[in-house]
């Protein structure tokens, strides 16, 4: 459930500027943790752990195709 919880916190962050600003003030994943738990978002530490290696993988494809 808390990874359809952080695809939710992106999709709003994409469409909400002032969200987004607020966001990119975090300075580690614990706080980006906390600024999404205080904004209603149940993030967990594994959701940013899953995210960074899915991120990492399309990376190293885009790189072996292009």
């Amino acid at each position: 459930m808390s990874w359809s919880e952080l695809e939710r916190l992106v999709c709003d962050a994409e469409a909400d500027g002032a969200l987004a600003r607020s966001l990119r003030h975090c300075r580690s994943g614990k706080e980006l943790i906390l600024a999404a738990r205080r904004l209603g978002y149940r993030v967990t530490r594994m959701d940013l752990q899953r995210a960074w290696v899915e991120h990492r993988r399309e990376q190293e494809q885009r790189s072996s195709t292009g």
